[in-house]
């Protein structure tokens, strides 16, 4: 961590909405910090407080206790004047494009140029510059009604950089596309953010996007982060139960209870599931097993790639006599390959 202020950073902040008996808790006593250049997630699900979070950041709600601050300047306690000045660093990207109908491609990226008072031929080389970084070069005349979903977002991604902010703000940008057109959206903000140095907030409840973009991840749940994390240790080893209820959607590569049944059912012997990762192999534990004569199959499980390194959970069925067994069950405990459970069949 450096000297230098972070991109966002909330603290002990706190949102609340009616009194009495309406009275709702939108955010609980949040600390966060965002640095600056990385994409940070924040993944939750409905209710979680994710969009009264991001509209702190652009100052659209005003907390009800705490401080919030953008680039080491407060947005809490300030007047609307400097917020407005605060926003201009700020790009936002809607779930619903939110494009003018009546405007082209171009019309629709230029108009916060015009908004913010650049000459006619500046605004021209401007679009057509964000216009060729988004891909979109010939449908510059093209209406919001006449491109497709992925493109209308592209638009969206284009106008938030017109002006060229240092933070954008991405509410659900993904969740009205297919997945394929999710990829290419996803694809342009890794490139927003790798090739013009912009901090990204990704808004979402989709764990797949994390995985796809998020350097870090917060998870919120009932107002609360509950885990504050590195993607990749969020992935391979989540640690609060809404976390885990996340990674098990994209991942499914751990048994449930009722798979668990069916496995030992269909395969006998004793189930045990294992985490890998690039350091916590099982190949050791399987060669014990050979030589302990005990027979071994890979029932279950997956292994993925995340931030250039590897991890996942593997099921085996042993079969062989109980001592045996057990003598390559401790395999695995000493070898810390995260012995997770075992069930007998």
């Amino acid at each position: 961590m450096t000297d230098k202020p972070p991109a966002v950073e909330f603290r002990s902040v706190t949102k609340v909405f009616g009194k009495g008996a309406q009275r709702q808790v939108a955010l609980d006593a949040i600390d966060l910090r965002i640095e600056h250049g990385e994409i940070f997630g924040v993944i939750g699900y409905s209710g979680a407080g994710k969009s009264t979070l991001v509209r702190l950041i652009n100052a659209l709600e005003k907390p009800t206790s705490g401080t919030i601050e953008v680039s080491g300047t407060p947005i809490t306690g300030v007047r609307e004047s400097q917020v407005r000045r605060l926003r201009r660093d700020i790009g936002m990207v809607f779930q619903q494009f939110n494009l003018f109908r009546s405007r082209t491609a171009a019309g629709n990226i230029e108009y916060p140029l015009k908004v913010a008072g650049w000459k006619r031929a500046e605004r021209k080389a401007r679009v057509a510059e964000l216009l060729e970084f988004v891909g979109l070069s010939d449908k510059a005349r093209s209406y919001p009604d006449q491109l497709s979903g992925g493109q209308k977002q592209r638009v969206g991604i284009a106008r938030a950089l017109a002006t060229s902010p240092s933070l954008l703000l991405a509410d659900e940008s993904t969740s009205a596309l297919d997945p394929e057109t999710t990829g290419e959206v996803l694809r342009l903000l890794k490139k927003v953010n790798r090739e013009l140095g912009v901090t990204i907030v990704v808004i979402t409840h989709e764990m797949d996007v994390i995985r796809a973009v998020a350097d870090r991840v917060a998870v919120l749940a009932e107002g609360k982060v509950v885990e504050l994390a590195d993607t990749f240790a969020v992935f391979a080893a989540p640690q609060a139960a809404p976390t885990q209820s996340f990674v098990a959607t994209v991942l499914h590569n751990r048994p449930s209870e009722d798979e668990l049944r069916r496995l030992g059912e269909l395969h006998g012997g004793r189930l045990v599931t294992v985490d890998v990762d690039d350091q916590r192999g099982i190949g050791a534990a399987l060669a014990t097993a050979t030589n302990a004569e005990v027979r071994f199959e890979v029932v279950y499980g997956g292994v993925s790639t995340l931030q250039d390194k590897t991890f996942g959970s593997i099921t085996l069925a042993l079969h062989g006599p109980d001592a045996a067994v057990d003598k390559v069950i401790d395999e695995l405990e000493r070898r810390d390959a995260a012995l997770a459970s075992t069930e007998l069949g």
